[in-house]
């Protein structure tokens, strides 16, 4: 007899508004990422500027509000100087970063430029590792002030008039991990952070600042390094990143598709430590969480690590994804909805080619990965009020985890368009559940939309050629009645349902 779980959604039962920019993505000078990923002069797609349109097309689809730019590991070697102005002013340099030579044809007006063209916002991030405060807050006045001091009279001469207004800065990329250049401790960090933010408001008053956490959960600094930062650092930041990939390295779907559990931990414990700073330092203000970097990256782990030096923009970390994958996003992204009280911002790392969702090749075709699919109907669709939903499902243990929930879901009210939309992820691989759903209280009057990614082998990718091999399902809408969803979540599935609520 087939298992049966019940779900109910209130419209009182509410986690928070949502903010836009958790759908949010990356982009770093890193790989095919900018140069023959968003700019390919000479592609018969691309622009007069050198963009390629079908990029900006796949791109544009996904509605991502906000970007972060130029890095990543990146930014810590970035002399921010070296990518304005004319271009064939602009040196060359060797990146210490990825081992490769940046030409700094694509720099800041240039990527602006693209912003443009895909409706999005930069969040940048300024150098702590190799340089500091003097160079952040010149690049504050550079981008923000309107005219009349040294750099921005010269962001003028440089053709642009009109300030780039960027709101969101970064201080800095990973400043915890060894690998970084710059690499500091919490406390070198955190007294570094506060003083950089502090130049920069002075520039700036209305920018907002997100300060480095941890690279990942399972570094050896985790917790006293957020503690410590933020003891330092409390008052003139708005912020803390998060970051994290997964992976199925040891072949362990089962818990892969339970990777969630990790990001909610994550998050929760990041929290926890925001919190209680706050109240170390008896502060009414409140530290909201930036997961500026989070994906599947495993692909390419062991065939990235052979590299040859100083090429420009060489293939690199170009994961393919498969079926999966993409149920993980799925699922990756339901909890960042559950977190959205507290998670303001998440950046997909990163956007083309890159360990991205949307691939391209060099000259050739560009097309939407597996998790692309997950992304797109999240972003679309999941923008109002994150609704929390009472779940009664039953529960299986794994290699890594133990009692997790079969179904994992979470509701998203839209009062302007007067829809609730659904998102529930089976993380079995076994079982098919029979779900009934109250929709009672939040007046669902009709299904508009029943849409899944279901039924593929784990490990069916799309590719060049054959893009569509996983692609997600339109089923049937008769599925509400009398105020309640009856259906079947099929195993190993992630689903979207829509409703029309009455007004």
């Amino acid at each position: 007899m087939m298992k049966k779980a019940n779900m109910s959604i209130d419209r009182m039962n509410k986690i928070s508004d949502i903010d836009d920019r958790i759908y949010g993505s990356f982009i770093e000078h890193l790989g095919r990422a900018v140069y023959n990923g968003i700019y390919e002069p000479g592609h018969p797609a691309a622009d007069e500027r050198g963009f390629r349109k079908d990029v900006i097309q796949l791109v544009k689809e996904l509605k991502v509000p906000i970007i972060r730019y130029p890095g990543g590991n990146f930014v810590s070697g970035f002399n921010w100087e070296d990518s304005v102005g004319p271009k064939e002013n602009r040196p060359k340099r060797l990146d210490l970063a990825w081992f490769t030579t940046e030409t700094n044809e694509v720099g800041m007006q240039e990527f602006d430029d693209w912003l443009k063209e895909v409706d999005s916002q930069m969040m940048l991030a300024v150098n702590l590792g190799t340089r500091g405060a003097d160079a952040a807050r010149n690049l504050v006045e550079y981008c923000n002030h309107k005219g009349g001091s040294y750099y921005s009279d010269l962001r003028i001469e440089h053709g642009r008039k009109d300030p780039y207004k960027i709101k969101t800065w970064c201080l800095g990329n990973e400043m915890d991990g060894p690998w970084q250049m710059g690499h500091k401790t919490a406390y070198e960090y955190g007294r570094l952070a506060n003083e950089t933010a502090k130049m920069m408001r002075w520039v700036d008053p209305d920018i907002e600042l997100v300060a480095c956490g941890s690279s990942k959960m399972v570094m050896p600094t985790f917790a006293d390094w957020e503690a410590t930062v933020l003891t330092e650092a409390y008052d003139e930041v708005d912020y803390i990143s998060l970051h994290n990939y997964w992976g199925n390295f040891d072949k362990d779907t089962e818990s892969y598709l339970a990777g969630g559990i990790l990001m909610d931990d994550f998050i929760k414990s990041v929290v926890a430590i925001c919190d209680y700073v706050k109240a170390k330092k008896r502060s009414r203000k409140k530290i909201n969480l930036s997961f500026d970097e989070w994906n599947v990256w495993y692909h390419t782990k062991e065939s990235d690590k052979q590299i040859e030096h100083w090429l420009q923009a060489p293939p690199r970390l170009e994961d393919i994804y498969n079926f999966e994958d993409a149920l993980l996003v799925g699922d990756l992204l339901i909890t960042l909805l559950k977190n959205s009280d507290r998670v303001k911002m998440a950046c997909l790392a990163q956007l083309v080619n890159v360990i991205a969702p949307i691939m391209t090749e060099t000259g050739g075709k560009a097309w939407k990965q597996t998790i692309y699919y997950p992304f797109y109907y999240t972003s679309v669709y999941g923008r109002g009020e994150a609704l929390r939903v009472s779940l009664e499902c039953p529960k299986f243990d794994c290699r890594q985890y133990t009692d997790v929930p079969m179904l994992d879901s979470v509701a998203v009210y839209n009062k302007e368009q007067e829809t609730v939309t659904l998102f529930v992820m089976n993380r079995s691989m076994e079982e098919d559940l029979e779900v009934c759903c109250d929709l009672r209280g939040i007046g669902a009057d009709r299904c508009i939309g029943n849409v899944a990614l279901e039924g593929y082998g784990f490990k069916a990718a799309n590719t060049a050629d054959c893009p569509e091999q996983v692609v997600p399902v339109h089923k049937p809408e008769n599925i509400l009645e009398d105020g309640h969803m009856r259906t079947v979540v099929s195993k190993a599935s992630w689903n979207m349902y829509r409703f029309h609520t009455a007004k």
